[in-house]
């Protein structure tokens, strides 16, 4: 398998040829079939449609995924139950069902803004699997407001609903929050890279830094604009991704290579014929 790449070509027709048990932390933000305008993906597919379509996929991710490892999937209010219903069936645990609060929502007329995703965390072996407590540590209002003594040092393991406010850095989150407040990147964002769903960088930090370790291999089966990439390539991981858009692979293509650190190769783009990854 060839690592440090983005393939071009639909995720389960690639996944297939991918070898089993070889990522350590798989990052999935499917299309959420709301009729987002993708350049080349339909985005309102039938229900049952979809729904089988998402069957395929998972079962195809998890088989790559590692014992040790663990799944994380970013999903709108649709198919948020469906999908957990299919990961529970995969004999997968949750560890997580996590709140990411955003800012400028979609506005709606006839019912509450949304204002939300939801990401669920899931591992292979709840006995055994990576979590780096220390790396995604925040300080502790038991602490810092209290002074009490049995409060620990260096700080508390954030809480599942995760708030990052617009003015503070990518770096640290609101510390007694288990939602995860950071605002979309919009159009008029300098973030902004050309995709329609633009994840933002912070969301990414805290799952690779407390799901790996430098040198682990971080798979994307929904490249999308490369935020998962280029966050695993900074931060000194691994990384793999699939985008079906060719003009999207172009844009992730060109992102990985601005960034200085370049853990082990450099990054690349394959074409897959037949939309089959010709893997390495």
């Amino acid at each position: 398998m060839r690592v440090n790449q983005i393939i071009v070509g639909d995720c389960i027709a690639v996944m297939k040829d991918m070898p089993e048990a070889c990522a350590d932390l798989i990052f999935a933000d499917p299309p959420f079939n709301i009729g987002y305008k993708y350049d080349i993906y339909n985005d309102r597919r039938s229900r049952d449609e979809y729904l089988k379509w998402a069957e395929q996929w998972i079962k195809l991710a998890i088989r790559m995924l590692k014992r040790t490892g663990s799944f994380w999937l970013a999903i709108g209010d649709e198919y948020v139950a469906e999908y957990k219903i299919r990961l529970d069936s995969l004999g997968l645990t949750m560890r997580n069902w996590i709140i990411w609060h955003y800012t400028f929502g979609v506005s709606c007329n006839k019912k509450f803004s949304r204002s939300h995703t939801h990401i669920l965390y899931y591992v292979c072996d709840p006995k055994q699997y990576t979590f780096n407590a220390d790396a995604i540590r925040v300080p502790s209002a038991r602490l810092t407001t209290y002074a009490d003594r049995r409060a620990n040092p260096l700080g508390k393991v954030p809480d599942d609903t995760w708030i990052l406010r617009p003015q503070e850095t990518t770096q640290h989150f609101h510390p007694e929050q288990d939602v995860w407040y950071f605002p979309r990147i919009c159009g008029t964002f300098q973030e902004r890279l050309g995709h329609p769903c633009q994840m933002p960088e912070a969301i990414l930090e805290r799952i690779i830094q407390v799901a790996t370790h430098p040198g682990d291999l971080v798979v994307d089966p929904f490249a999308g604009s490369g935020t998962t990439l280029a966050v695993a390539k900074r931060l000194g991981r691994r990384y793999w991704g699939c985008e079906i858009s060719e003009a999207y692979a172009d844009l992730i293509a060109k992102r990985l290579q601005m960034l200085d650190f370049e853990p082990t190769s450099s990054p690349g783009k394959l074409r897959t014929r037949s939309r089959r990854a010709q893997a390495a």
